[in-house]
C-alpha cells in the first residue's frame, strides 16, 4: 500500500507542475498581447489631462440644479459631513471608494434634511474635482446670511493607485445660493508671517473657524519616495481674503507634525488632541493602513518606519494680532479612550467634542499584523480636559409634571421660565439669520424630528474613518471602513444618536456593501505562485504539517480569552501592563464637589433640564457678561446680545457637566429618590421662608 500510494503522490505532483508552467505561460501570453506599446503601464497616466476632463464634464452642468434623491447617495469612504450653520441640514462632499484594484473618487455634494428624511443632490458649473481625505468647516464670515462651507485640499489618485495627486485648492460654498466658488488669494502674507499663495498641498489635514478666520493645520504630503507629515498653520481672512502662516520663534513649543488628530473650535482658538505620524526607525517596517493618513504609503527603502499614535493635547491660542499666535501644551487629558487608536475624528458639540470608534494595528509574530476595531463612544470635555464614556440607556417614562403641581405659584413660575426661554430662542435665531420676524424665526426653530426608523441599544459595528457630524444636539454617524483579512469593507449607512437622551441608535438607513472585491494582477500571481509552493511543501511535509495543526484543548482556550481580553482593550502580555498603578476613580460626588468648589460659575443640578437651569442661574450669567464688559470681551454689546450670549454660555456649561450629572442622576435612581429640588429655591417659589438648607447648598 505504502509503494502505491507514493508512485500516485509523484505522479499527481507532476501533473501539477505541469498545469503551473501551463498557466504561467498562459497568463505572461495573455499579458502580453494586451500591452498597447512598448515600456506602457496601464496606470502610469497623466493625472492633469484626467482632471481636465473631469473639469470639462463639470462645466456641462449650465446652472445650479437640487434634485430630490429616491435613495441615499451611493457609497463611500473619507467623504465629509458637516451640519450647515442655519442647522436645518447636513452636507456630505466627495469620497471615494476601493475594491482592492481601483478606487474612484467622487466630488458630488448631497444635502440631507434630518426633518424630513430627504435627500437631494446639488449640481454645479462651478466645483472641487474629485477627492478625498480633503477638510472642510463651516461659518458665518465671508458669506451671505445663511453662511458658508468652506473647503481645503485633499487628493486623486489613478485608478490603480500607482501615482497620487494633492490639492492645495481652496473652496467656498454659499448654502444661500447653493453655489461653489474657487478662493483666490489677493497675496500679502499679513503680520504673522509670510504668505500669499496660500497652503502647500495636503491630505489627512484639520480645519476649524475661528471669528473671522478659517483655520487649516498639519496633514500629510505624499512624494514619489516618502510620505512628509506636516504640523504649520496656516490662517486664512475671510474679510480682507489673503493667507497668512503662522511664524512661530525657534524656542516656541509646538506639536509634532501629524495627521488625522482632531482639531476643535474654542472660544479663545483651537484645541488638538491625538492623531498619527510615522518616524525613522532601525526596526523593520510593518505594513500600515490608509486611516493614519498615510500610513499605507510609507517609503519602502531601506529606511523603515514606525508608526505613531500621539495621545497628547495642545491649546492654539488665537489673537486678531496673528504675530501673538501661540501653540500651548495641555494636560495629558483624564480618562482617555484605552488602548491609544487611530482612525478616529471627533464631531464639536458645545463646548465637548464626540468621538466614536478607531483601530489599533498590533504586531503579531505569527501572522503579522493584527487590527484591533472599536466600536466605543466618548464625550471630552474641552474646558476640563476629561473623556467621559456615553452609554446608551433604555428611554424613562416622563412623568406629567403639570398635572401634579396643580397650578398656583410654581405654575406661574414655570410659564415665566418657558416664556423667558422662547423669547431667548427668539433672539438666537434673529441673531443667526438677521430677520426679525418672529413668524419666521419659529419657523426656522423647528426642532429636528427624525421619522420613525429602526431603533437599537447597541452602538454600530467597529470602524474607524466613520464620519461624524453633530446637527440640533443630534449625532449623525455616516460610513466608515472596516478590514477582515485583506479585504476592507466601506459601511454604506448612517445612524443618528440623541446626545441628550442617549436612548439608542436610530438607523436612518443601511445598506450591505456590494462592492465584488479583486486583487491586483501581481497579486494575483504571486498568491497563485504561492499556492502552488504551499502545495508542493504539503505534500512533502504532510504528516508534519498534520502534527502541527493538532492544537489541544488548553491552548484553545488561552487564545480564546486573549482575543476576549483583546475586544475590551485589556493588555495580554504582562510586560505590556502599564507600570504605573492603577489609581482608584473619585467619587462623582466629591469630583463634581471639588470642581464646583474651583468653578464660580453656576452648576448644573441632578434632573435639571436645560430649561430649568437657565431659568434658575440666568441673573448669574447676565451680571458675569456685564462685568466681561469692562475688559472689553463684551463691549457695545447690546441687552438682548447679552441675553443671547447669557444663554450660550449657561447651555455649554450645561453639556460639560451632563455626564456627571447623568452618573449623580442614575446613582440617586438606585436609592429610590427621582427628583432633588432645592429647598430654599422651593420656598421662594411659594413665598415662605426659612429652609434654607437642601441640596441647593451642596453645589
Amino acid at each position: 500500500m505504502g509503494k502505491k500510494d507514493s508512485k500516485k503522490k509523484s505522479a499527481d505532483k507532476k501533473a501539477r507542475v505541469v498545469e503551473k508552467t501551463a498557466r504561467k505561460t498562459s497568463k505572461k501570453e495573455k499579458k502580453s498581447s494586451n500591452k498597447k506599446g512598448p515600456d506602457v503601464n496601464e496606470d502610469d497616466m497623466d493625472l492633469d489631462s484626467v482632471l481636465e476632463e473631469y473639469a470639462r464634464q463639470q462645466a456641462l452642468f449650465m446652472k445650479v440644479t437640487e434634485t430630490p434623491l429616491a435613495v441615499p447617495p451611493p457609497v463611500r469612504a473619507n467623504a465629509t459631513l458637516t451640519a450647515a450653520p442655519s442647522g436645518k441640514e447636513l452636507l456630505l462632499f466627495g469620497g471615494e471608494t476601493f475594491n482592492g484594484a481601483v478606487a474612484k473618487f467622487f466630488n458630488e455634494l448631497f444635502v440631507y434634511n434630518p426633518a424630513h428624511d430627504e435627500w437631494r443632490q446639488i449640481t454645479s458649473p462651478n466645483s472641487p474635482l474629485p477627492r478625498s481625505g480633503h477638510c472642510v468647516t463651516t461659518s458665518r464670515y465671508g458669506g451671505g446670511n445663511t453662511g458658508s462651507m468652506w473647503l481645503f485640499g485633499g487628493e486623486f489618485s489613478s485608478p490603480k493607485q500607482g501615482t497620487f495627486y494633492h490639492y492645495n485648492d481652496f473652496w467656498r460654498f454659499d448654502i444661500g445660493s447653493r453655489e461653489w466658488v474657487r478662493v483666490e488669494s489677493k497675496g500679502g502674507g499679513g503680520k504673522g508671517g509670510s504668505g500669499g499663495g496660500g497652503p502647500p498641498a495636503r491630505s489627512g489635514h484639520r480645519m476649524v473657524a475661528w471669528k473671522n478666520y478659517i483655520l487649516v493645520v498639519g496633514g500629510f504630503q505624499d512624494t514619489s519616495s516618502a510620505t512628509k507629515y506636516l504640523g504649520d498653520v496656516w490662517v486664512f481672512d475671510t474679510n480682507l481674503y489673503t493667507w497668512t502662516a503662522i511664524s512661530l520663534p525657534a524656542h516656541a513649543q509646538r506639536p509634532e507634525a501629524r495627521s488625522s488628530f482632531s482639531l476643535l473650535p474654542h472660544e479663545q482658538g483651537a484645541v488638538l488632541f491625538g492623531g498619527y505620524s510615522r518616524v525613522k526607525s532601525s526596526s523593520i517596517p510593518s505594513a500600515g493602513h490608509k486611516k493614519g493618513g498615510g500610513g499605507s504609503k510609507a517609503s519602502s527603502g531601506s529606511v523603515a518606519w514606525k508608526p505613531v499614535i500621539h495621545q497628547d493635547t495642545w491649546f492654539l491660542r488665537m489673537d486678531q494680532d496673528l504675530t501673538k499666535v501661540r501653540w500651548e501644551r495641555r494636560k495629558k487629558p483624564g480618562n482617555p479612550p484605552n488602548p491609544p487608536r487611530v482612525g478616529v475624528t471627533m464631531a464639536w458639540h458645545k463646548g465637548r467634542g464626540i468621538l466614536f470608534g478607531g483601530v489599533k494595528d498590533e504586531e503579531d509574530s505569527d501572522e503579522g499584523l493584527e487590527s484591533i476595531f472599536f466600536n466605543d463612544l466618548f464625550a471630552w470635555g474641552i474646558d476640563r480636559n476629561r473623556f467621559f464614556p456615553l452609554t446608551l440607556r433604555k428611554p424613562k417614562v416622563q412623568k406629567n409634571a403639570g398635572n401634579e403641581r396643580g397650578g398656583g405659584r410654581r405654575d406661574r413660575a414655570k410659564e415665566a421660565e418657558e416664556d423667558l426661554l422662547r423669547n431667548l430662542k427668539a433672539l438666537e435665531a434673529v441673531g443667526r439669520d438677521g430677520d426679525d420676524d418672529d413668524e419666521q424665526n419659529e419657523e426656522e426653530k423647528k426642532p429636528v424630528v427624525i421619522k420613525e426608523q429602526i431603533m437599537s441599544l447597541e452602538l454600530p459595528h467597529e470602524r474607524f474613518n466613520a464620519t461624524l457630524a453633530v446637527l440640533d444636539d443630534v449625532l449623525y454617524m455616516y460610513g466608515g471602513t472596516w478590514e477582515k483579512g485583506d479585504r476592507e469593507f466601506t459601511f454604506d449607512e448612517m445612524f443618528a444618536i440623541d446626545l441628550g437622551k442617549l436612548d439608542g441608535v436610530r438607523t436612518i438607513f443601511s445598506r450591505k456593501d456590494e462592492t465584488m472585491w479583486e486583487e491586483s494582477e501581481d497579486e494575483d500571481e504571486d498568491d497563485e505562485d504561492g499556492e502552488d509552493e504551499d502545495q508542493d511543501e504539503e505534500d512533502e511535509e504532510e504528516e508534519e504539517e498534520e502534527e502541527r495543526m493538532q492544537i489541544d484543548e488548553a491552548e484553545i482556550e488561552l487564545r480564546r480569552k486573549e482575543k476576549a481580553l483583546r475586544k475590551k482593550g485589556k493588555p495580554t502580555d504582562p510586560e505590556q501592563i502599564p507600570e504605573t498603578p492603577d489609581i482608584q476613580e473619585p467619587d462623582p460626588v466629591d469630583e463634581i464637589a471639588e470642581e464646583a468648589s474651583l468653578d464660580q460659575t453656576p452648576h448644573p443640578r441632578p434632573f435639571e433640564s436645560l430649561r430649568e437651569f437657565f431659568a434658575r442661574t440666568s441673573v448669574a450669567w447676565l451680571e458675569m457678561l456685564i462685568a466681561k464688559q469692562e475688559t472689553g470681551a463684551y463691549k457695545n454689546k447690546t441687552v438682548k446680545e447679552l441675553r443671547k450670549e447669557a444663554f450660550t454660555v449657561a447651555e455649554e456649561k450645561w453639556w460639560a457637566c451632563r455626564e456627571e450629572i447623568r452618573g449623580l442622576e442614575d446613582e440617586q435612581e438606585e436609592a429610590g429618590i427621582g427628583e432633588v429640588v432645592s429647598l430654599g429655591d422651593a420656598s421662594g417659589l411659594a413665598g415662605g421662608g426659612g429652609g434654607a438648607g437642601g441640596a441647593g447648598r451642596r453645589r
